[in-house]
């Protein structure tokens, strides 16, 4: 694995000092959940409505000129907040791309991107400051993939599924796919972590973190909590592909806990109500059974409760958590594939919600145009 060493663009007329100064002031964040042990709390998700597409986010007729920066066509856009600044990640991105092409296809191939955002308002969709960009101003991979043959072996491309702050750090956790199959189906190398220790300017490997490829923690969504008057990072992790369930891990949000393997906790059943923690990978336990794809999971204070979104069977799901373990509700339709074929990848951040949090807005991608939409949706929530 090779670091990579970027710069960011902010808009004209902002020197890159200024950039780093802002990268580095303190996280003002959207505040840290505390844990409640209650299961027996009522579900209170009813269901969702006025579910709209509001903007296309990249490509092609998108609001962001992504076309400067060489980016025809990417997917996924799981988010991660450091102070007043919104990272956006992507996956696999291809700066030349023929109108006609499906999927993940074209020339000028990164294995990820990112772009990054102060835009406050998501009504109206997310308009992109910047781009963690290459000495010629486009946009280029955090951490590139090996780029090898599919089925070969080795590794295809590292894609990043989540990403969330410590102190001044960012942290990115991306699968290795050694191979894509079936839809839906790939196998992994391993999952591991990238850092940028000023702002997202520069990235470089976490050593020695890392879940095997055959693992349930392949794909990531983490949340920062207070946990017993100890601040975590929960982490919700599926295996690789759309075909596994959830289970969940925990770290102490501490630098050098994070990057210490043997400081990770997995969810390994109830004591009553209170959990177990084990240091062992092979106790894990899912809190969530099922087929889920490309989750993100997020405290919700319209319902107070955990929300979770992920794809399953080329639709998009919203389901309700009672603790971060559950129980889980029955899983509620977000968005149809048959109003939108190909959809994946139902993407949340806490920052982004209006209403009084009713309204959620969330990155949706669509494999046709092979390009990242932003949605939004009203929670209906019991009486």
């Amino acid at each position: 694995m090779r670091p990579a060493n970027r710069r960011m663009r902010r808009a004209a007329g902002v020197s890159a000092s200024a950039v780093l100064l802002l990268a580095m002031t303190a996280c003002t964040g959207d505040g840290v959940v505390t844990v409640d042990l209650d299961r027996d709390k009522p579900f209170r998700l009813a269901g969702v409505s006025d579910v709209t597409e509001v903007a296309q986010l990249t490509g092609p007729d998108a609001i962001n000129d992504t076309a400067a920066v060489s980016v025809a066509g990417t997917d996924l856009g799981s988010m991660v907040n450091l102070g007043d600044r919104t990272l956006f990640l992507f996956g696999d991105t291809f700066g030349e791309r023929d109108p006609e092409s499906i999927g993940g296809q074209g020339g000028f191939w990164r294995s990820n991107v990112a772009a990054w955002s102060t835009d406050e308002d998501p009504t109206d969709g997310i308009t992109f400051d910047g781009w963690v960009e290459d000495e010629l101003g486009l946009a280029a991979a955090l951490v590139e993939g090996d780029h090898d043959a599919n089925g070969a072996g080795g590794e295809v491309t590292k894609i990043p599924t989540h990403g969330f702050a410590v102190g001044d750090s960012i942290y990115v956790a991306y699968m290795s796919v050694r191979h894509w199959g079936e839809p839906g189906a790939w196998e992994t190398n391993h999952s591991a972590l990238i850092v940028s220790r000023d702002g997202g300017v520069s990235w470089s490997p976490v050593p020695d973190v890392q879940w095997p490829g055959d693992s349930g923690f392949i794909q990531f969504s983490a949340v920062a909590v207070r946990d017993g008057g100890r601040d975590y990072v929960y982490i919700w992790a599926i295996p690789a592909g759309r075909f596994g369930g959830v289970s969940l891990m925990r770290v102490p949000a501490v630098e050098a806990d994070v990057e210490d393997p043997g400081a990770y906790e997995y969810f390994a059943g109830l004591d009553g109500q209170a959990p177990r923690w084990s240091s062992v990978l092979a106790d894990a336990q899912q809190v969530v059974e099922g087929t889920i794809g490309e989750h993100s999971v997020m405290w919700s204070t319209y319902l107070e409760r955990w929300i979770m979104t992920y794809s399953d069977a080329g639709s998009a799901y919203i389901r309700e958590g009672a603790t971060p373990w559950g129980p889980w509700g029955e899983p509620i339709e977000l968005v149809s594939r048959d109003d939108y074929p190909g959809l994946y990848s139902p993407y949340l951040n806490p920052r982004y919600v209006s209403d009084d949090g009713r309204t959620i807005h969330f990155t949706l991608s669509l494999w046709g145009p092979y390009n990242v939409f932003w949605f939004s949706a009203e929670l209906d929530r019991m009486p």
